[in-house]
């Protein structure tokens, strides 16, 4: 189940929000979260389900185990960590890396292992990244120890955040969860922001999805120069939108039960520069890295060095995070490789100069390696960067089926596409509040919002393509 399918808006969140709002007990408004989150995972999931539960109650033992004061259970405690370690990234990698490591085993030996068919569990490596920080933040502060594993169950398996993101560290939440607010205005934010990020995703990612599986489907060495930027800029803005949506859309959901998350994205694509950019795009795994990779491993403080090595190991695993595809991996080396040339300023983004080429700069830098990300193997990658830069009209026959999927629609939703990766809406806003006209503003936004919401409830009747892309992750 996905918030963008027609079960999840006309039964099951409807259902479920109509009991949390009759029943005001504190207790069994948790209970029927936390039932609601386990029937949402199990909907699409009900084997795997299992394999959820065990790593909450996993994790739950070990931040205990973790929690000890005594200075005798020292040694008790880091060996809780070090199993909450291997327990969480010994399942990612078993069930979501086996088969590229046979493969890759395969491939050096010669021999001919069979590479195991292990279906992934949707969502895996944000529920076990979750409960990985759990266990170290508990580690690290001991007041953070949750004996309530039902506690600990709402914070991992909370269905908003299980599939998709964003990463919800425990002691952001930990509060909201024994005791929140429920109210009118909080139920109405809510709302809105989850049509914000369910029109983001119905009717900006899968119009752009739509033309960029085209282009990516046909033969690499025919698209020609237009078909290929039509293809990477499709995709960056579709999965810019498509993660981003599915943040509003989970904000949103926890605004509506009483829940606070932390933004996700912060309009990367106006960065003028990589570090900025990342300092805006996917900021809970950015954040997430940082704490419990970086910061370990030494951060900045034993010199440069070791810094850039930290920092390369850090976009070497975030790329590897994504999927278990050399294509993944690549993505993230180049994303490290920029930051280091930034760093040491052989890309001047510090020169007052270079900054107004900071931002062409930057979103070259993002599409290319999209176009990576996107791929399904190297090859075809560096295919279609290759045919961005030919100058080549292509094959006619494949032009001309990437043209006819842009339709006077495609441009229009191209072009809220680009004003809406801007804070431009966010302007307009800060100036209706100064010429004391917000309420105005938030009148339209309301009428914005209904259009919105039947849109795309008319794009998800009408058309079979909403496509997941979670479901690597």
């Amino acid at each position: 189940m996905t918030f963008s399918s027609v079960v999840f808006l006309f039964a099951f969140l409807p259902i479920t929000f109509l009991l949390y709002a009759l029943i005001r007990q504190k207790t069994a408004r948790n209970v029927i979260l936390i039932i609601a989150s386990i029937a949402f995972y199990a909907f699409g999931e009900p084997i795997a389900v299992m394999i959820m539960l065990v790593s909450v109650f996993l994790n739950y033992l070990f931040g205990i185990m973790a929690s000890s004061t005594d200075p005798k259970d020292a040694k008790k405690a880091k060996i809780a960590v070090f199993f909450a370690v291997l327990v969480n990234i010994g399942l990612l990698i078993a069930y979501k890396y086996t088969g590229f490591f046979v493969s890759i085993f395969d491939s050096i030996t010669g021999l001919s292992v069979p590479v195991p068919q292990i279906r992934l569990p949707i969502g895996i490596s944000f529920f076990t990244f979750q409960g990985l920080s759990y266990v170290i933040d508990v580690y690290r502060d001991k007041k953070l120890v949750q004996k309530n594993f039902f506690y600990v169950l709402l914070y991992i398996a909370f269905f908003p955040q299980l599939i998709a993101g964003p990463i919800v560290r425990y002691e952001d939440i930990a509060l909201q969860i024994e005791n929140r607010e429920f109210t009118i205005d909080r139920i109405s934010s809510g709302i809105t922001r989850f049509i914000t990020g369910l029109g983001k995703k119905v009717i900006i990612a899968n119009q752009m999805g739509f033309i960029a599986d085209t282009v990516f489907s046909l033969e690499p060495s025919k698209i020609g120069m237009a078909p290929a930027w039509i293809g990477a800029v499709c995709y960056s803005l579709q999965i810019f939108f498509d993660f981003s949506g599915y943040s509003d859309m989970a904000i949103g959901l926890g605004k509506m039960f009483g829940f606070d998350f932390k933004e996700n994205f912060n309009y990367p694509f106006i960065a003028g520069s990589i570090q900025e950019f990342w300092r805006r795009w996917h900021i809970s795994l950015s954040t997430w890295f940082k704490e419990y990779v970086y910061i370990p491993l030494g951060g900045n403080r034993k010199g440069e060095l070791r810094t850039t090595i930290n920092k390369l190991i850090v976009f070497f695993l975030t790329g590897f995070w994504h999927g278990a595809a050399f294509t993944f991996i690549l993505w993230g080396m180049f994303h490290g490789l920029c930051q280091m040339l930034e760093t040491y300023q052989i890309v001047p983004t510090k020169k007052k100069w270079f900054k107004p080429f900071g931002h062409i700069y930057t979103l070259l830098v993002v599409i290319l390696a999209f176009v990576l990300f996107r791929a399904d193997t190297l090859s075809q990658g560096f295919r279609v960067i290759a045919d961005m830069f030919s100058f080549s009209a292509g094959d006619s026959a494949i032009a001309a089926q990437v043209f006819a999927c842009i339709s006077p629609l495609t441009i229009v939703v191209f072009v809220f596409a680009v004003l809406l990766s801007t804070p431009v809406f966010r302007i307009i806003k800060e100036k209706f509040e100064a010429k004391g006209h917000l309420t105005s503003y938030e009148y339209i936004m309301s009428i914005v919002s209904i259009l919105v919401l039947a849109l795309s409830i008319l794009s998800l009747v009408s058309s079979k393509y909403n496509p997941f892309i979670y479901f690597r992750f």
